[in-house]
Protein backbone atom coordinates (compact mmCIF):
# COMPACT_ATOMS: atom_id res chain seq x y z
CA UNK A 1 0.00 0.00 0.00
CA UNK A 2 3.00 2.49 0.96
CA UNK A 3 4.70 1.10 -2.68
CA UNK A 4 0.96 2.75 -4.51
CA UNK A 5 1.20 6.35 -2.19
CA UNK A 6 4.47 6.63 -3.31
CA UNK A 7 3.75 6.08 -6.87
CA UNK A 8 0.84 8.56 -6.32
CA UNK A 9 2.93 11.30 -5.33
CA UNK A 10 5.09 10.55 -8.50
CA UNK A 11 1.60 11.01 -10.67
CA UNK A 12 0.99 14.53 -8.96
CA UNK A 13 4.75 15.70 -9.51
CA UNK A 14 5.16 14.16 -13.14
CA UNK A 15 4.23 16.89 -15.48
CA UNK A 16 4.47 14.68 -18.14
CA UNK A 17 2.23 12.00 -16.76
CA UNK A 18 -0.25 15.10 -15.67
CA UNK A 19 -0.49 16.32 -19.60
CA UNK A 20 -0.84 12.51 -20.96
CA UNK A 21 -4.10 12.52 -18.24
CA UNK A 22 -5.70 15.54 -19.29
CA UNK A 23 -4.82 15.84 -22.78
CA UNK A 24 -7.00 13.56 -24.32
CA UNK A 25 -9.56 14.96 -22.39
CA UNK A 26 -9.25 18.40 -23.11
CA UNK A 27 -9.18 17.51 -27.35
CA UNK A 28 -12.48 15.36 -26.53
CA UNK A 29 -14.29 18.39 -25.23
CA UNK A 30 -12.63 20.29 -28.23
CA UNK A 31 -14.37 17.35 -30.85
CA UNK A 32 -17.12 17.60 -28.99
CA UNK A 33 -17.75 21.38 -29.75
CA UNK A 34 -16.56 21.38 -33.13
CA UNK A 35 -19.54 18.39 -33.56
CA UNK A 36 -22.23 20.68 -32.56
CA UNK A 37 -20.89 23.75 -35.12
CA UNK A 38 -22.89 23.93 -38.02
CA UNK A 39 -21.05 24.83 -40.96
CA UNK A 40 -23.42 25.12 -43.42
CA UNK A 41 -23.86 28.38 -43.48
CA UNK A 42 -20.70 28.72 -44.87
CA UNK A 43 -21.61 27.86 -48.32
CA UNK A 44 -24.61 29.86 -48.64
CA UNK A 45 -24.69 32.61 -51.19
CA UNK A 46 -24.42 36.34 -49.74
CA UNK A 47 -25.52 39.38 -52.68
CA UNK A 48 -25.30 42.99 -51.66
CA UNK A 49 -27.05 45.60 -53.69
CA UNK A 50 -27.95 49.12 -53.34
CA UNK A 51 -31.08 50.25 -52.11
CA UNK A 52 -31.96 53.12 -54.03
CA UNK A 53 -31.14 50.89 -57.54
CA UNK A 54 -32.46 47.16 -56.84
CA UNK A 55 -36.26 46.84 -56.78
CA UNK A 56 -37.94 44.68 -54.60
CA UNK A 57 -38.75 42.22 -57.23
CA UNK A 58 -34.93 41.59 -57.69
CA UNK A 59 -34.27 41.15 -54.10
CA UNK A 60 -37.32 38.73 -53.22
CA UNK A 61 -35.95 36.47 -56.44
CA UNK A 62 -32.02 37.16 -54.92
CA UNK A 63 -33.78 36.04 -51.48
CA UNK A 64 -34.77 32.50 -52.99
CA UNK A 65 -30.77 31.93 -52.94
CA UNK A 66 -29.22 33.31 -50.73
CA UNK A 67 -29.21 36.09 -48.10
CA UNK A 68 -29.54 39.82 -49.12
CA UNK A 69 -27.45 43.03 -47.56
CA UNK A 70 -28.67 46.21 -48.62
CA UNK A 71 -26.17 48.72 -48.71
CA UNK A 72 -26.66 52.82 -49.00
CA UNK A 73 -24.25 53.86 -51.67
CA UNK A 74 -22.33 51.88 -54.29
CA UNK A 75 -19.26 52.66 -52.67
CA UNK A 76 -20.06 50.47 -49.56
CA UNK A 77 -21.60 47.95 -51.99
CA UNK A 78 -18.05 47.86 -53.75
CA UNK A 79 -15.84 48.06 -50.09
CA UNK A 80 -18.03 45.10 -49.08
CA UNK A 81 -17.25 43.33 -51.77
CA UNK A 82 -13.52 43.79 -51.93
CA UNK A 83 -13.32 42.67 -48.41
CA UNK A 84 -11.07 39.65 -48.50
CA UNK A 85 -12.93 38.41 -45.74
CA UNK A 86 -16.10 37.90 -47.70
CA UNK A 87 -17.37 36.05 -50.77
CA UNK A 88 -19.97 38.78 -51.40
CA UNK A 89 -21.94 39.13 -54.91
CA UNK A 90 -22.89 42.63 -55.76
CA UNK A 91 -26.27 42.65 -57.94
CA UNK A 92 -27.23 45.82 -59.87
CA UNK A 93 -29.90 46.20 -62.40
CA UNK A 94 -29.05 46.08 -65.79
CA UNK A 95 -31.90 46.99 -68.12
CA UNK A 96 -34.16 44.44 -67.83
CA UNK A 97 -31.80 41.95 -66.55
CA UNK A 98 -29.09 42.11 -63.94
CA UNK A 99 -24.74 42.11 -63.83
CA UNK A 100 -23.29 40.93 -61.09
CA UNK A 101 -19.88 42.44 -59.63
CA UNK A 102 -17.01 40.71 -57.82
CA UNK A 103 -13.46 41.27 -56.59
CA UNK A 104 -12.05 38.30 -57.98
CA UNK A 105 -10.62 36.31 -55.32
CA UNK A 106 -13.52 34.31 -54.28
CA UNK A 107 -13.79 30.59 -54.22
CA UNK A 108 -14.95 28.81 -57.84
CA UNK A 109 -18.29 28.00 -56.32
CA UNK A 110 -18.97 31.74 -56.12
CA UNK A 111 -17.38 32.81 -59.00
CA UNK A 112 -19.34 30.28 -61.29
CA UNK A 113 -22.78 31.23 -59.17
CA UNK A 114 -21.90 34.95 -60.05
CA UNK A 115 -21.75 33.89 -63.51
CA UNK A 116 -24.30 31.97 -63.94
CA UNK A 117 -27.23 34.28 -61.95
CA UNK A 118 -27.68 37.33 -65.00
CA UNK A 119 -29.15 34.55 -67.44
CA UNK A 120 -30.94 32.57 -64.76
CA UNK A 121 -32.62 35.93 -63.72
CA UNK A 122 -33.30 36.34 -67.45
CA UNK A 123 -34.98 33.61 -67.67
CA UNK A 124 -37.20 33.59 -64.81
CA UNK A 125 -40.71 33.07 -64.93
CA UNK A 126 -39.77 31.52 -68.32
CA UNK A 127 -39.96 27.89 -66.99
CA UNK A 128 -41.18 25.74 -64.23
CA UNK A 129 -38.55 24.54 -62.30
CA UNK A 130 -39.48 21.58 -59.71
CA UNK A 131 -36.64 22.05 -57.17
CA UNK A 132 -35.76 19.33 -54.42
CA UNK A 133 -33.34 20.50 -51.62
CA UNK A 134 -31.59 17.37 -50.47
CA UNK A 135 -29.74 17.17 -47.02
CA UNK A 136 -26.40 18.01 -47.14
CA UNK A 137 -23.84 15.23 -45.72
CA UNK A 138 -21.92 16.00 -43.12
CA UNK A 139 -18.61 15.32 -43.84
CA UNK A 140 -17.21 15.32 -40.51
CA UNK A 141 -18.94 12.45 -39.09
CA UNK A 142 -16.47 9.76 -40.46
CA UNK A 143 -13.22 11.67 -39.24
CA UNK A 144 -14.72 12.68 -36.04
CA UNK A 145 -14.86 9.08 -35.47
CA UNK A 146 -11.64 8.44 -36.01
CA UNK A 147 -10.44 11.64 -34.26
CA UNK A 148 -12.14 10.16 -31.49
CA UNK A 149 -10.58 6.93 -31.50
CA UNK A 150 -7.85 8.06 -31.64
CA UNK A 151 -8.05 10.01 -28.51
CA UNK A 152 -9.15 7.05 -26.61
CA UNK A 153 -6.07 5.35 -27.22
CA UNK A 154 -3.78 8.29 -26.52
CA UNK A 155 -5.71 8.42 -23.29
CA UNK A 156 -5.25 4.47 -22.65
CA UNK A 157 -1.65 4.99 -23.60
CA UNK A 158 -1.02 7.09 -20.16
CA UNK A 159 -0.79 3.64 -18.39
CA UNK A 160 2.21 3.05 -20.72
CA UNK A 161 3.87 6.26 -20.32
CA UNK A 162 3.59 6.36 -16.49
CA UNK A 163 5.06 3.20 -15.66
CA UNK A 164 7.85 3.65 -18.11
CA UNK A 165 8.41 7.08 -16.54
CA UNK A 166 8.78 5.53 -13.50
CA UNK A 167 10.88 2.45 -13.72
CA UNK A 168 13.31 4.39 -15.48
CA UNK A 169 13.17 6.42 -13.12
CA UNK A 170 13.91 4.27 -10.34
CA UNK A 171 16.83 2.81 -12.25
CA UNK A 172 18.35 6.47 -11.85
CA UNK A 173 17.57 6.95 -8.90
CA UNK A 174 19.11 3.57 -7.49
CA UNK A 175 15.75 2.12 -6.27
CA UNK A 176 15.49 -0.64 -8.63
CA UNK A 177 18.37 -1.88 -6.94
CA UNK A 178 16.45 -2.34 -3.91
CA UNK A 179 13.53 -3.84 -5.52
CA UNK A 180 15.40 -6.43 -6.43
CA UNK A 181 16.30 -7.91 -3.05
CA UNK A 182 12.78 -6.87 -1.46
CA UNK A 183 10.80 -10.08 -0.40
CA UNK A 184 8.19 -9.93 -3.03
CA UNK A 185 7.12 -11.70 -5.90
CA UNK A 186 7.52 -10.84 -9.29
CA UNK A 187 3.34 -10.59 -9.60
CA UNK A 188 3.35 -8.56 -6.41
CA UNK A 189 5.64 -6.42 -8.21
CA UNK A 190 3.54 -6.11 -11.28
CA UNK A 191 0.48 -5.33 -9.57
CA UNK A 192 1.98 -2.50 -7.57
CA UNK A 193 4.11 -1.15 -10.86
CA UNK A 194 0.75 -1.42 -13.69
CA UNK A 195 -1.99 -0.43 -11.00
CA UNK A 196 -1.02 3.55 -10.80
CA UNK A 197 -0.90 3.94 -14.61
CA UNK A 198 -3.84 1.29 -15.37
CA UNK A 199 -6.18 3.23 -13.36
CA UNK A 200 -5.89 6.63 -14.69
CA UNK A 201 -4.85 5.26 -18.39
CA UNK A 202 -8.80 4.30 -17.16
CA UNK A 203 -10.19 7.38 -15.61
CA UNK A 204 -8.72 9.28 -18.45
CA UNK A 205 -9.85 7.23 -20.96
CA UNK A 206 -13.58 7.25 -19.82
CA UNK A 207 -13.44 10.88 -19.05
CA UNK A 208 -12.47 10.91 -22.49
CA UNK A 209 -15.38 8.57 -23.91
CA UNK A 210 -18.74 10.22 -21.94
CA UNK A 211 -17.43 13.64 -23.79
CA UNK A 212 -17.15 12.37 -27.30
CA UNK A 213 -20.20 9.30 -26.93
CA UNK A 214 -23.81 9.15 -26.76
CA UNK A 215 -24.23 5.04 -25.96
CA UNK A 216 -27.16 3.12 -25.60
CA UNK A 217 -27.52 0.88 -22.20
CA UNK A 218 -26.02 -2.02 -23.81
CA UNK A 219 -23.45 -0.65 -25.75
CA UNK A 220 -21.97 1.17 -22.10
CA UNK A 221 -20.53 -2.16 -20.75
CA UNK A 222 -19.20 -3.39 -23.98
CA UNK A 223 -16.99 0.12 -23.91
CA UNK A 224 -16.11 -0.31 -20.71
CA UNK A 225 -14.31 -3.19 -21.02
CA UNK A 226 -12.85 -2.34 -23.76
CA UNK A 227 -10.85 0.69 -22.04
CA UNK A 228 -10.33 -1.30 -19.26
CA UNK A 229 -8.66 -4.40 -21.55
CA UNK A 230 -6.84 -1.47 -23.29
CA UNK A 231 -5.51 0.28 -20.58
CA UNK A 232 -4.25 -2.88 -18.92
CA UNK A 233 -2.36 -3.81 -21.94
CA UNK A 234 -1.04 -0.19 -22.48
CA UNK A 235 0.08 -0.35 -18.62
CA UNK A 236 1.74 -3.78 -19.59
CA UNK A 237 3.59 -2.32 -22.40
CA UNK A 238 4.70 0.33 -20.34
CA UNK A 239 6.69 -2.24 -18.25
CA UNK A 240 8.72 -3.53 -21.12
CA UNK A 241 9.45 0.19 -22.11
CA UNK A 242 11.16 0.85 -18.91
CA UNK A 243 12.68 -2.85 -18.65
CA UNK A 244 14.45 -1.98 -21.84
CA UNK A 245 15.60 1.42 -21.21
CA UNK A 246 18.90 2.60 -20.08
CA UNK A 247 17.83 5.99 -19.71
CA UNK A 248 15.42 8.71 -19.65
CA UNK A 249 16.04 10.46 -22.95
CA UNK A 250 15.71 6.20 -23.88
CA UNK A 251 12.68 5.82 -22.55
CA UNK A 252 11.17 8.99 -24.34
CA UNK A 253 12.07 8.33 -27.75
CA UNK A 254 11.08 4.32 -27.10
CA UNK A 255 7.61 5.84 -25.71
CA UNK A 256 7.14 7.66 -28.75
CA UNK A 257 8.08 4.79 -30.94
CA UNK A 258 5.49 2.89 -29.63
CA UNK A 259 2.86 5.87 -29.38
CA UNK A 260 2.94 6.57 -33.40
CA UNK A 261 2.92 2.48 -33.36
CA UNK A 262 -0.11 2.11 -31.23
CA UNK A 263 -2.08 5.18 -33.28
CA UNK A 264 -0.64 4.10 -37.04
CA UNK A 265 -1.18 1.12 -37.33
CA UNK A 266 -5.11 0.73 -36.58
CA UNK A 267 -5.42 3.91 -38.73
CA UNK A 268 -3.87 2.69 -41.83
CA UNK A 269 -5.58 -0.93 -41.35
CA UNK A 270 -8.93 0.87 -41.22
CA UNK A 271 -8.41 3.15 -44.14
CA UNK A 272 -6.57 0.86 -46.76
CA UNK A 273 -6.92 -2.43 -45.00
CA UNK A 274 -10.56 -3.50 -45.64
CA UNK A 275 -9.91 -5.02 -48.87
CA UNK A 276 -7.16 -7.24 -47.41
CA UNK A 277 -8.02 -9.49 -44.89
CA UNK A 278 -4.24 -11.12 -44.82
CA UNK A 279 -3.11 -7.18 -43.69
CA UNK A 280 -6.21 -6.55 -41.48
CA UNK A 281 -5.31 -10.14 -39.10
CA UNK A 282 -1.56 -8.67 -39.21
CA UNK A 283 -2.50 -5.43 -37.73
CA UNK A 284 -4.01 -6.91 -34.88
CA UNK A 285 -0.88 -8.08 -33.73
CA UNK A 286 -0.67 -4.49 -32.13
CA UNK A 287 -3.37 -4.20 -29.60
CA UNK A 288 -4.71 -0.73 -30.46
CA UNK A 289 -5.53 -2.01 -33.47
CA UNK A 290 -8.52 -4.25 -31.62
CA UNK A 291 -9.24 -0.90 -29.69
CA UNK A 292 -9.29 1.32 -32.78
CA UNK A 293 -11.63 -1.36 -34.26
CA UNK A 294 -14.20 -1.36 -31.41
CA UNK A 295 -14.55 2.11 -30.80
CA UNK A 296 -15.49 2.53 -34.68
CA UNK A 297 -17.70 -0.05 -34.45
CA UNK A 298 -19.47 1.35 -31.25
CA UNK A 299 -19.85 4.46 -33.17
CA UNK A 300 -21.34 3.05 -36.04
CA UNK A 301 -23.88 1.25 -34.54
CA UNK A 302 -21.96 -2.10 -34.60
CA UNK A 303 -21.77 -3.62 -31.22
CA UNK A 304 -20.81 -7.18 -32.71
CA UNK A 305 -17.35 -5.74 -34.16
CA UNK A 306 -16.57 -4.49 -30.45
CA UNK A 307 -17.71 -7.72 -29.15
CA UNK A 308 -15.39 -9.47 -30.90
CA UNK A 309 -12.14 -6.71 -30.20
CA UNK A 310 -12.79 -7.53 -26.58
CA UNK A 311 -11.78 -11.13 -27.50
CA UNK A 312 -8.43 -10.01 -28.90
CA UNK A 313 -7.94 -7.83 -26.40
CA UNK A 314 -8.16 -9.95 -23.85
CA UNK A 315 -5.51 -12.51 -25.66
CA UNK A 316 -3.33 -9.73 -25.62
CA UNK A 317 -3.67 -9.07 -21.93
CA UNK A 318 -3.10 -12.52 -21.66
CA UNK A 319 0.03 -13.00 -23.48
CA UNK A 320 1.75 -9.67 -22.68
CA UNK A 321 1.10 -10.63 -18.90
CA UNK A 322 3.02 -14.35 -19.47
CA UNK A 323 5.91 -12.59 -21.64
CA UNK A 324 6.67 -10.27 -18.74
CA UNK A 325 6.43 -12.65 -16.13
CA UNK A 326 8.73 -15.40 -17.91
CA UNK A 327 11.37 -12.63 -18.74
CA UNK A 328 11.19 -11.50 -15.17
CA UNK A 329 11.64 -14.81 -13.87
CA UNK A 330 14.65 -15.62 -16.43
CA UNK A 331 15.75 -12.20 -16.03
CA UNK A 332 16.23 -13.06 -11.93
CA UNK A 333 17.74 -16.54 -12.63
CA UNK A 334 20.58 -14.97 -14.94
CA UNK A 335 21.11 -12.11 -12.38
CA UNK A 336 21.66 -15.15 -9.68
CA UNK A 337 23.98 -16.99 -11.90
CA UNK A 338 26.17 -14.26 -12.73
CA UNK A 339 26.68 -13.28 -8.62
CA UNK A 340 27.23 -17.18 -8.35
CA UNK A 341 30.12 -16.94 -10.69
CA UNK A 342 31.25 -13.44 -9.11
Amino acid sequence: MKGLIYQLKNVRKDKFCVMSFLLPILVAIALNVIGSIDLSSLGELNFGVVTQSSTSEMKVWLERYGTVTAYQTREELIAAINDPSTNLIGVEPDGDSIKTVISGDELSVFYQAASTLPDLYRRRGTEVVNIQVLEQPDLMAGYQNIFIAITLIVAMFMGCTFNAVNIISEKEDGIALINEILPISSKEYIAQKIFIGFVFGSISAILTAIFCFRLSPVEVPVMLILIILSAFVSALIGLFVGWASDGLMAGVVYIKIVMIVFMAVPTVSYLVGKGNKIFSYLCYLVPSSATFEGIMGLGNGNIAIARKDVIILAIHCVFWLLLYLALSKYRKKYNNLNQKQH
